[in-house]
């Protein structure tokens, strides 16, 4: 069954899974997280770089764990964290090493694995040829493996994200199903199905590509093969090598929108080659533009044509500046009659030019003032506002 927010947006149901002190998938908002960039032995800069994202607004952090001691290193960053007054979960990223897995859950409130390289060997991409009595001995040695990681993680209170990469999918899954999605989303599914035969639900799905198609490909047909086997887990979702700049910006709205207006995604991550605490405020804004979380003022505003009688630009930047700390509230600056009030229908106050230097203010639909002087229009927009009580 899906479930709606306060905005009226349609969300895929899933099962909420607590990760340290918040929850994700259920009745929780969108969760947004980054990843260091430091090296996991750096503990300085570890700490400084987690408390950046932190302070941005991101509810949970990822490190890389490549091997042992890093995994242990883990250790001592969580607890200078905490010293310093944060609680933000820590979330380790281990790659080939299954054992670094095992250590890393009794110090991070979440490891993710990768199913591509947890136990089959590293892609060396051949073509493997298997029976299906020799494929089954390898998802038993899955089981095998992966079961005892789990039962650490439910000692200790951990989740856990089985988190599929588009280019790293082992050499037997690429030679079974090819470099398709349908392979994608095996890989994921060999790995829930061991968690759900061990009861383990404290877990958190993802499937990620730098191709925005094949990640919403991929992840529409996991959730179709999870609704298909009873699965509720909820969905972490992500472009992955987005770039930097406005194509990595313009790349992650693409992949993580789609879904998000699909009602898929529990937590995002806008993956950017850049300082990790500049992605936190790009996935609020998606987050809002896809009315799943509103974090600050929203402005709806036309484009400006020859209908439009006023200075448009400074005008938006004049009720900016007088409203941007408005969390929540939209605000319609529209050019002329035409545009408005049909087209800012959503908004909750409106700036609509009227004739040459005049301009009428709306409360939603309804216009409240008529032909206002332009030069009075903003500080009565403002004196409407405040005597609503939503400054």
């Amino acid at each position: 069954m899906d479930t709606f927010n306060s905005s009226g947006s349609r969300r895929r149901h899933t099962h909420e899974v607590r990760v340290g002190n918040i929850g994700i998938g259920g009745n929780n908002p969108v969760r947004v997280q980054s990843m260091c960039t430091t090296s996991t032995m750096d503990t300085d800069g570890c700490v400084r770089q987690i408390l950046a994202i932190a302070a941005a607004g991101g509810e949970l952090v990822r490190l890389t764990t490549q091997g042992v001691r890093e995994a242990e290193n883990m250790r001592i960053i969580h607890e200078r964290v905490r010293a310093a007054g944060c609680d933000v979960p820590l979330v380790a990223d281990v790659h080939f090493n299954p054992a670094v897995a095992d250590v890393a859950a009794r110090y991070c409130e979440k490891v993710r694995i990768n199913p591509g390289n947890y136990v089959d060997a590293a892609r060396q991409f051949k073509k493997l040829e298997y029976t299906d009595e020799e494929y089954a001995a390898e998802l038993q040695k899955i089981e095998d493996r992966l079961v005892p990681f789990l039962n650490i993680c439910r000692e200790h209170g951990t989740a856990v994200r089985i988190g599929v990469n588009h280019g790293s999918l082992s050499d037997r899954i690429m030679s079974r199903y090819g470099d398709t999605p349908a392979g994608i989303v095996e890989s994921c599914m060999e790995f829930l199905r061991v968690c759900m035969k061990e009861k383990f639900m404290n877990v958190v799905v993802s499937i990620k590509a730098s191709n925005t198609v094949v990640m919403v490909d991929s992840v529409r047909l996991l959730c179709q093969a999870m609704d298909a086997e009873g699965m509720t887990f909820p969905l972490h979702l992500g472009v992955t090598e987005a770039g930097e700049g406005e194509d990595g910006r313009l790349k992650s709205a693409v992949g993580i929108g789609a879904l998000l207006i699909d009602g898929i995604g529990d937590t995002i991550r806008v993956s950017l080659s850049e300082p990790p605490e500049n992605e936190i405020p790009v996935a609020y804004s998606l987050l809002q533009a896809a009315r799943l979380r509103f974090t600050k003022t929203e402005y709806i505003s036309c484009p400006g044509c020859g209908r439009t009688l006023y200075d448009l630009p400074a005008t938006i930047q004049r009720i900016k500046s007088a409203t941007n700390h408005l969390t929540g509230l939209k605000i319609a600056i529209m050019g002329c009659i035409v545009n408005g009030p049909g087209e800012m229908a959503d908004a909750d106050y409106g700036y609509v030019g009227a004739a040459r230097g005049k301009v009428s203010l709306y409360r939603g639909k309804v216009c409240v003032e008529k032909n206002i002087p332009e030069e009075d229009a903003v500080e009565r927009l403002l004196e409407i506002i405040h005597a609503d009580g939503r400054c």
